[in-house]
């Protein structure tokens, strides 16, 4: 690290998709009980629903023995009716940062939401604030004609945000629609020329498996997740008074058994979806031209080797 950068915060910022690998590298990486310890870190999730308590079978949160081994922040911060976006993740994981560092470990930023991971790396675009009326207008409309007709206008009005957003994400859609309404410009039409922000020295990695693998592990995936109690968990969460419309339910995994009558239908909609997902997250990484993709399995001494290199 040059003299230029003492002042800036290192951070280790690792975008993976569900059933990638994220969790055993982590583990092998920054627990001293690991193959590969490299040095201490305390990880800063950047998943938009691990954030969400009660919501843990479907989000395939950490085991909690590793959480005890490895700090977790950004995990079980907000009840499945609140409403977190992008703007909350990179104040908080700032925050995180900062908190870390002064402590004297490194802080590693890893999930597979690649917009909150490319919004860290380049910072949040300066949209317009939202506007309360228009925002009710928006959730009045969407009431009554539903999310497809919000989406489709989305997507005549700016193809490019709408191709990045599930059908499902009525927040988005919204906020979207929102900023056209508001300014007269799209979402798109304010992103911010990619630029990395100053006060982190950042190091990234990027874990992609092979595609046919990557499909094959999520499919065993949300096999695991039934056996350790989906299905009991999502009940529970509509006895304790959760509904399909609260922002946490609509996340994959969760929203499919509001949709499909028959058990069989739920479970291919959520594989179904959650293959889907994971393609559609590389979109916002694809294009960040440092850093270094890796298959995990077959990379681990070279991932280590790399971050060595660099720390």
């Amino acid at each position: 690290m040059n003299e230029s950068q003492v002042q800036k915060i290192p951070v280790i910022v690792i975008f993976a998709p569900t059933a990638s690998g994220k969790t055993a590298l982590t583990k092998e990486l920054f627990s001293e009980s690991g193959s590969h310890f490299i040095l201490n870190a305390e990880i800063i999730s950047a998943d938009s629903q691990a954030v969400y308590r009660g919501m843990n079978i479907g989000t395939a949160k950490p085991e909690p023995e590793l959480r005890k081994l490895i700090p977790h922040h950004l995990i079980d911060i907000l009840n499945p009716d609140q409403q977190y976006n992008v703007s909350d993740f990179v104040k908080a994981a700032d925050k995180a940062c900062l908190d870390i560092a002064g402590r004297g470990k490194t802080p590693v930023v890893c999930g597979g939401t690649g917009f909150y991971i490319r919004n860290f790396l380049y910072g949040v675009a300066p949209t317009p604030v939202s506007d309360p009326q228009l925002r009710e207008k928006l959730k009045t409309r969407l009431a009554s004609e539903g999310n497809a007709a919000l989406y489709n206008e989305l997507k005549s009005i700016d193809p490019v945000s709408a191709s990045k957003i599930h059908q499902n994400d009525s927040y988005r859609i919204c906020r979207a629609l929102e900023i056209y309404y508001l300014s007269g410009k799209t979402r798109t039409d304010f992103a911010i020329e990619p630029k990395l922000r100053s006060q982190y020295d950042f190091i990234f990695i990027v874990l992609e498996p092979p595609r046919k693998l990557l499909y094959e592990r999520i499919n065993k995936r949300v096999d695991l997740m039934l056996e350790q109690g989906l299905e009991e968990e999502v009940h529970s969460l509509i006895k304790a008074g959760y509904t399909k419309d609260m922002p946490g339910l609509k996340a994959i995994g969760y929203h499919e058994w509001f949709e499909y009558p028959e058990r069989g239908q739920i479970i291919e909609a959520i594989k179904h979806n959650s293959r889907k997902y994971a393609k559609k997250q590389f979109t916002y990484v694809r294009d960040i031209d440092f850093g270094k993709h890796f298959d995990y399995e077959q990379n681990i001494e070279e991932i280590y080797l790399w971050i060595k290199a660099k720390v």
